[in-house]
């Protein structure tokens, strides 16, 4: 029986990737920091091939200690796929955003990421064809304004899987990431927007009825990341996986001239142009 290994998973991405492997007959581990969705997840699911435990990734031990019990079930003692899925964001101008609170996104979005892979790597190491799988963002292609440390965590995911992907070659082990763009998850609305810019915060709703129907980000639903997730495993070849596909035009573009993506982005956003005195 393969397995795999989610952080993040008590909801969004993480949880449809859990629905969708345990679907597929996979045996799966999960865990997240609020045990409240973890729950909710084993009332879906049963106890059958699910595995959780509520564990907050910046806890070193914690998340090692998850690693370890999870797949000593595992028949080989191995691990078929690690997804390091677990992440937050912070909004606003970076002047704006506390340090205190841009470092938690460090210790989140990245920091625990390298702890995934160094936890992983011995139970990838001894199942053929295994899989370190990472969430990146469409963060990740261009630093995003009102989104620099997270999307600077995200760049840095991007990086350590293009390294990593060439160094474990050796061991037998792939790594690809997934860069989605806009995906309908609670961190639509749980995101905090540090600069004060005279408006409400929005609802769900309300985010899903002004996002964009169609386009590079155009709301797409967390399923559509876990399919990614799945293909990945299965397509060896590919290292970045991009949710909707056309983000990668992001990269494309950036590769050609990012002077002209800069020019784009500060054009489409008047609150970036310098206030005249």
């Amino acid at each position: 029986m393969k397995s795999i290994f989610i952080t993040g998973a008590g909801s969004g991405m993480g949880r449809e990737g859990a629905k969708l492997f345990h679907a597929k007959g996979w045996r799966v581990g999960a865990v997240d920091r609020n045990g409240d969705g973890l729950a909710t997840l084993r009332e879906e699911l049963g106890g059958d091939r699910l595995w959780t435990r509520q564990v907050d990734v910046t806890d070193k031990a914690a998340l090692e200690g998850a690693l370890a019990d999870f797949c000593a079930g595992n028949s080989d003692g191995g691990l078929d796929m690690m997804w390091n899925n677990a992440g937050i964001g912070e909004s606003g101008w970076f002047e704006d955003v506390p340090y205190e609170a841009a470092m938690r996104v460090v210790d989140i979005n990245y920091k625990a990421v390298l702890t995934g892979a160094y936890a992983s790597l011995p139970y990838l190491k001894k199942t053929p064809g295994s899989l370190m799988f990472s969430t990146s963002s469409s963060s990740g292609t261009y630093g995003m304004p009102r989104l620099a440390v997270y999307s600077s965590t995200k760049h840095a995911v991007k990086g350590l899987t293009e390294a990593l992907s060439v160094e474990w070659h050796r061991h037998g082990v792939r790594v690809a990431d997934v860069l989605p763009g806009l995906i309908d998850t609670a961190i639509l609305t749980t995101t905090t927007n540090h600069s004060n810019d005279g408006g409400a915060p929005r609802t769900a709703d309300e985010l899903r009825a002004t996002a964009p129907k169609k386009g590079l980000f155009r709301l797409m639903p967390a399923s559509s990341v876990a399919e990614a997730a799945w293909q990945a495993y299965h397509n060896p070849k590919r290292l970045h996986w991009y949710v909707p596909k056309s983000i990668r035009l992001i990269d494309f573009f950036k590769g050609l001239s990012p002077e002209l993506v800069r020019r784009s982005i500060v054009k489409s956003l008047p609150a970036l142009m310098p206030k005249r005195q």
